[in-house]
């Protein structure tokens, strides 16, 4: 069959988005428009149900599907509610979006302070708090989400890691470097099944989030000016695009890796 662009929509799929309770410029809310705008009914899940249900009226009142739902991705018990809410809303689910994170809570900690020294750095509490979150809570929602792509014939799952993972320089960047483990994990057990699982890999983007971590004159983005081919610094919504190939037809061979959408940040052969 010769290609057509119509391979990327995602008309008549159902789309669960985590992370998008954010107020204001965030990654969750460009990716949430972005799937409702390619045709996706979408589930906007956050701990923070108010924010989701913001982004959630924006979709509605655009003329598209959009529901918001509590979760907390560290409960596997929330993470199978949220999926029964998506299946009673829209039927069952074809797409999922595991992009909540702790990254703007947390502060750099050299990882030698963090064996050595702990009264100076994270406890263990944090520790397994970043972990639970940022790996735990996305594998939570895959054995929640999972079951209702069997029911349909399969899905793509799509997991939020970093440019900050290449290589891990922080507590955050490990954690992104176990999601990437997790990728290629699920990839490869779910693969027969027709489920897709893929990674994207943002740079420096320019969210509220982002912009509060990396000012202009912070050490880290004036070391990205000094290595970055292209363009330090991204929107939101230059996100999607990746995310589409990701989620619809037209990705419907790739699955188990990690797509850099960074400006020439990480440059892998």
């Amino acid at each position: 069959m010769a290609f057509s662009l119509d391979q990327f929509s995602l008309d008549g799929k159902v789309a669960v988005i985590t992370g998008v309770g954010a107020r204001g410029n965030s990654i969750g809310r460009a990716y949430a428009l972005g799937l409702a705008n390619a045709g996706a009914r979408v589930v906007l899940a956050d701990l923070n149900r108010d924010g989701a249900q913001t982004v959630a009226d924006e979709i509605n009142a655009l003329g598209h599907e959009a529901i918001a739902v509590g979760v907390d991705i560290a409960d596997p018990d929330s993470t199978r509610a949220m999926a029964e809410e998506a299946r009673k809303a829209f039927g069952g689910v074809d797409i999922l979006v595991n992009n909540a994170a702790l990254m703007a809570e947390l502060v750099y900690t050299p990882m030698a302070e963090l064996v050595y020294t702990p009264a100076i750095a994270c406890s263990p509490e944090e520790w397994n708090k970043v972990m639970t979150v940022n790996v735990t809570g996305a594998l939570n929602c895959c054995q929640a989400i999972v079951p209702l792509m069997r029911e349909r014939g399969g899905g793509k799952i799509v997991n939020q890691v970093s440019g900050g993972a290449y290589p891990a320089a922080s507590l955050y960047g490990i954690s992104k470097l176990a999601l990437v483990g997790l990728t290629t994990t699920l990839a490869s057990e779910l693969g027969r099944e027709g489920i897709n699982v893929n990674a994207i890999a943002p740079g420096n983007t320019m969210s509220d989030a982002g912009k509060s971590l990396t000012p202009d004159e912070s050490p880290f983005r004036k070391m990205l000016d000094m290595i970055v081919v292209m363009r330090v610094q991204g929107q939101p919504d230059e996100l999607v695009g990746a995310l589409l190939l990701l989620c619809s037809p037209a990705g419907s061979w790739i699955t188990g890796q990690v797509l850099h959408v960074d400006g020439g940040w990480i440059l892998r052969p």
